[in-house]
């Protein structure tokens, strides 16, 4: 796979960007091994018409708790949408807390957790669209995948090399 500016898949992109019409799915993760412990984040995005993968990156994050990564994942969804010029984004995490959270069931009490969520919160408002779903592990099994090669690799996989995460 190649960076949201570049690639195979580009003129589908721009034709879809020109018109601000482009709707993607992003499916995301983060995990740690142990609480904290060595870290990573997984990205997916597909274009919601014909489901083609427009980006795949895993970020190796080093020592990080599990929400902190899953927060980093958003994050790196969300810029890798507006990289693509997303007008309507769907963000699919396993993530309940995360999920809850971003659509306000809950509130982030987390002081480390705070200025994620903000950040999260200022990039999906630059989107025409945004919402959130919670799925079953089950059906995130790629952007699980990729969690794990980053944090196996102790580097950022794929497409995720460009994404800036602050």
């Amino acid at each position: 796979m190649t960076s949201p500016a570049r690639g195979a898949g580009r003129q589908g992109v721009q034709r879809d960007m020109g018109q601000k019409t482009l709707r993607v799915i992003v499916h995301i993760d983060g995990g740690a091994r142990g609480n904290p412990g060595p870290a990573g984040a997984g990205v997916v995005v597909l274009d919601a018409g014909d489901g083609m993968a427009l980006f795949e990156g895993g970020i190796f994050l080093g020592r990080a708790t599990n929400n902190v990564a899953e927060y980093k994942g958003l994050l790196a969804g969300l810029k890798a949408a507006g990289e693509l010029h997303a007008a309507e984004v769907e963000v699919v995490s396993d993530s309940e807390l995360l999920v809850r959270q971003m659509t306000g069931v809950y509130r982030v009490k987390n002081p480390g957790l705070q200025p994620l969520a903000r950040r999260a919160r200022e990039l999906s408002e630059g989107f025409r669209r945004c919402t959130f779903r919670h799925v079953r592990r089950e059906e995130n099994t790629r952007a699980d995948a990729l969690v794990n090669q980053a944090i196996d690799q102790k580097r950022n996989v794929e497409d995720a090399v460009g994404l800036a995460l602050h």
